[in-house]
């Protein structure tokens, strides 16, 4: 290709850029005109609905009647469900300044949607940090990430993380136990291979990524390893940047057995020995399974253990 040919075409890319660019910014500046205005119409009624003596009743009473007057003027963005969430939105933010502009109209409605003050923070801090779009945020709801992450962990410390005042030191504070994988759509059958398994999440590997955790990127799949005239293969390698280790995934389509647990032992062993650079922290390893024996897995592994995990 000639200079004049490679001029072209990083000229060309530059103008391609500059459009996108443009594009992406008008919708967001469009979204966040669009969720501010939500935000002062809450504002407007809950101000309105003070003059009245029975507060609950009157502001009832004011929302109904706006609702019809406003949607049959501007349509049915102004109905008496979503004037209602107006109010809910204003008096849950108060302060226009803390309302994350990373997020939309279609995101803060699902979260005014939430009653736990501290579930509801969560959502919103992780959603802007890591960027989700309105429907890996829904996902993330359904799919309880929340309660998933106390179930093992201090909620003073899962909050922490997601206000970024501290990072993650433990694995449990990332890894889910259980991992939910219904976006592999996956039919009901009596038995999956393991590379079937394997294949799907491959071919799902954002929205696994998603469900593994923050920090994760993806390493390699069937990895080999020879030892002396043995060769294995370790499914899934992973790496996470605020954990600063490596994250081995073995998946079993069975019941968790101590076999399993040796052969992930085995797998996380040769990574710490052979992978691992000195400043990193010891490989983590996690056996997805179809169903674990708790018990098993603590006689099986030692007493300190806090890098094998069962999901």
């Amino acid at each position: 290709m000639s200079d004049l040919q490679n001029t072209n075409t990083v000229f060309y890319n530059d103008m391609k850029e500059i459009i996108l660019n443009a594009r992406s910014n008008a919708v967001h500046s469009v979204e966040y005109t669009r969720m501010m205005m939500y935000w002062h119409l809450g504002e407007r009624i809950f101000i309105e609905e003070q003059r009245g003596q029975d507060r609950a009743e009157y502001g009832e009473y004011l929302i109904k009647n706006l609702s019809k007057e406003l949607e049959n003027e501007f349509g049915s963005g102004f109905t008496h469900t979503q004037l209602t969430r107006a109010r809910k939105f204003y008096r849950l933010y108060k302060d226009a300044s803390k309302v994350h502009s990373q997020l939309n109209w279609s995101q803060y409605r699902m979260l005014i949607a939430i009653e736990d003050d501290d579930k509801r923070e969560y959502y919103e801090l992780e959603a802007s940090n890591h960027a989700w779009t309105g429907r890996e945020m829904e996902r993330q709801i359904n799919s309880l990430l929340y309660e998933r992450l106390l179930m093992s962990n201090d909620k003073e410390d899962v909050l922490a993380v997601a206000r970024k005042e501290r990072i993650p030191e433990k694995p449990s504070e990332i890894i889910k136990d259980p991992m939910y994988l219904e976006f592999l759509g996956l039919k009901r059958e009596a038995k999956y291979y393991e590379k079937d398994v394997e294949s799907v999440l491959i071919k799902h590997l954002q929205e696994f990524l998603l469900e593994l955790g923050s920090g994760f990127t993806f390493a390699a799949r069937q990895k080999r390893i020879l030892l002396e005239d043995d060769e294995f293969f370790i499914d899934l390698v992973f790496y996470n940047r605020l954990l600063r280790c490596f994250v081995v995934v073995e998946i079993k389509t069975h019941k968790l057995t101590h076999e399993d647990l040796g052969q992930l032992q085995m797998y996380v062993n040769y990574i710490d020995r052979f992978e691992k650079l000195p400043d990193e922290n010891p490989t983590v390893g996690i056996v997805l399974c179809t169903m674990k024996n708790d018990l098993v897995a603590k006689i099986t592994l030692p007493k300190d253990n806090v890098h094998i995990l069962t999901s």
